[in-house]
């Protein structure tokens, strides 16, 4: 990657105040398919712009900011979708945020995450992992519709949604 490219990137100063935090998250959000874990990685970030939030840059915040700044650098190794068919998809949840991986061919197309809303922290484990697997057919719509796709995920239960009849 040519680094006159990606300067203004490494270049970035520390944030400090809740603006630049969010002038910065707007910047790496354009590139969020690219980043796996993305809501993961800048949840302390984004933490900092709750409303009542002080203004508090501590060391967690720090390594989020650094490590958004590398991922965001790092080329990423993903292919454009080679025409129709063959689309697989991994999904999975956790306390705190949904993660979802798109494949064709073996290889990564996109990455996407999203953070659990406030009120979803409190759903059962079978209802969140089911979200993610939404999400994902929702978020990446344009690649499937029309489209047979296989979907993975670890939550054993959802294997008896998938296979009525």
């Amino acid at each position: 990657m040519d680094p006159m490219k990606v300067e203004a990137i490494t270049k970035w100063p520390r944030p400090t105040s809740v603006t630049e935090v969010r002038s910065f998250l707007g910047l790496a959000g354009y590139y969020r398919r690219f980043v796996e874990g993305f809501s993961r990685l800048a949840l302390p970030l984004t933490k900092l712009m709750r409303k009542g939030e002080k203004f508090i840059w501590n060391e967690e915040r720090e390594k989020s900011f650094e490590e958004l700044k590398r991922r965001l650098v790092f080329a990423p190794v993903l292919t454009l979708s080679s025409g129709p068919g063959g689309f697989q998809f991994y999904s999975d949840a956790s306390k705190k945020e949904l993660g979802c991986v798109l494949m064709q061919h073996g290889k990564v197309i996109a990455y996407a995450s999203r953070q659990l809303k406030p009120y979803e922290v409190n759903y059962p484990t079978h209802d969140i992992e089911l979200e993610a697997v939404v999400f994902a057919l929702k978020f990446w719509r344009h690649y499937l519709y029309g489209e047979s796709c296989d979907v993975f995920t670890d939550h054993k239960s959802l294997k008896y949604i998938f296979t009525q009849r």
